[in-house]
């Protein structure tokens, strides 16, 4: 009996040893497939940014050959509908790495407050100063940052430089909104042309790049709801005042307003930098005949610095890989190299340390040979911080009502916006 059970001690003893080995022989092949050693990252992206992350990660690897990353590319909405839905589950199914726009960060951090990895804890603050304020405070919480700033949107009016020409209007002389509406007067008449193409009864983009060039939004610093400011009266003032003049040419949807652009349709067009790229794949032969000025400001040597668009990445709680993923969304969003990839591909990087970079100080022959890079890049520092809230896309849907009320004459300023208001509050009692 004791010779048997002799026998079975030492095979269990056995089974043990190998069972260890066998353990660790399969962690050190796991650590090959970079799996279960934590160096492979996955991302959720879409459209441009995927090419840009994805060199950017070749350029990781160089010093950290084990490093993998697996870019999911999503349609945008595909994006926020699996987030919110993994967010829900507690981080069922979340990738480590996420893209979100500027106008939905703050919603999702205020839904879920333990969503993110609070970077600033890694690090991040040490290169908080490369980035213009407007970015690290709409990602920051409680004196922390929860995301890495990635593009922006800073804005500009984009002119035909022929039609200014015809009617006799130097840009320079645009200095405020009532000189922009006496321009597009002067080149109405002797063009016939609209000044610019809105969407009147579908898009609020023009009142909202004027709202934040006064340093307010839908929503005041305190979260209270900013419709009836005086900021927001002046702004849809402007507007009707330009509809009421026969400068605005409807145009319903984006397709629209970018075909009043190619088709010589309008002689300006607001919007952010990243307006550019549709410009000039859209209306190839209108090259040589646009031009950029700032934003006109509400009054003389008022601000002229707005921002509209923009998105940026964050890590989430989920991830089994977070400092992985943090040392390669640092490198990403503070190499120059790979924020100037990030131009080549469309966007305006916000890594303010590139921006004496001759990829921005250079001319660009489509928009009359202006070094356009430059004028946005001279505005980061000035476009102010504004409070999108939790309740952004509710604030849109009310501001846009507003503006159809009042642009086809159902009701005056203070009347649509007052009733907006007070329904987007009961909205989000």
């Amino acid at each position: 009996m004791r010779k048997v059970m002799g026998r079975v001690s030492i095979l269990l003893i056995l089974m043990l040893v190998l069972g260890a080995c066998s353990s660790n022989n399969s962690s050190s092949e796991g650590s090959g497939d970079g799996e279960s050693s934590g160096k492979k990252v996955t991302a959720w992206a879409w459209n441009i940014n995927v090419p840009v992350l994805e060199e950017a990660a070749e350029k990781f690897k160089e010093e950290n050959p084990d490093f993998e990353l697996e870019v999911v590319e999503l349609g945008r909405e595909d994006v926020y509908s699996k987030l919110t839905t993994g967010l829900q589950a507690g981080g069922k199914g979340l990738p480590d790495i996420v893209l979100v726009e500027d106008d939905r960060i703050q919603g999702y951090m205020e839904t879920f407050p333990d969503a993110f990895v609070n970077v600033s804890d890694k690090g991040f603050d040490e290169s908080k100063e490369s980035f213009p304020t407007y970015k690290t405070d709409l990602l920051s919480k409680d004196g922390a940052m929860y995301g890495f700033p990635f593009d922006g949107g800073p804005t500009g009016v984009f002119y035909r430089t022929d039609y200014f020409e015809e009617a006799g209007v130097n840009p320079d002389d645009i200095q405020t909104w009532d000189d922009f509406i006496d321009a597009g007067k002067k080149i109405k008449e002797a063009t016939g042309k609209a000044m610019l193409g809105l969407d009147l009864n579908g898009d609020d983009g023009l009142y909202r790049m004027m709202m934040t060039q006064q340093g307010t939004f839908y929503f005041d610093d305190e979260k209270n709801v900013n419709f009836t400011s005086e900021e927001s009266k002046m702004a849809a003032e402007k507007v009707k005042m330009m509809k009421e003049e026969g400068l605005v040419k409807d145009t319903v949807g984006w397709d629209a307003w970018i075909s009043a652009m190619a088709q010589g349709e309008v002689a300006t067009a607001p919007s952010g930098a990243w307006l550019s790229g549709s410009i000039t794949q859209q209306a190839k032969d209108t090259e040589g005949n646009w031009g950029v000025f700032k934003l006109p400001a509400f009054e003389e040597s008022g601000n002229r610095a707005a921002n509209l668009g923009g998105s940026n990445y964050v890590i989430t709680s989920a991830s089994e890989n977070q400092d992985m993923a943090y040392d390669f969304m640092e490198f990403f969003t503070t190499s120059e190299g790979v924020q100037l990839t990030a131009m080549d591909n469309g966007l305006f990087p916000t890594l303010n340390t590139i921006y004496e970079s001759e990829a921005f100080t250079k001319d660009v022959a489509f928009f009359s040979n202006q070094p356009i890079w430059e004028l946005f890049a001279s505005e980061m520092n000035d476009i102010p911080s504004v409070n999108f809230t939790g309740n952004y896309a509710i604030a849109s849907d009310e501001s846009i009502k507003a503006q159809s009320e009042v642009m086809n004459d159902k009701k005056s300023i203070e009347e649509a916006y007052k009733a907006a208001e007070d329904r987007l509050k009961n909205r989000i009692q």
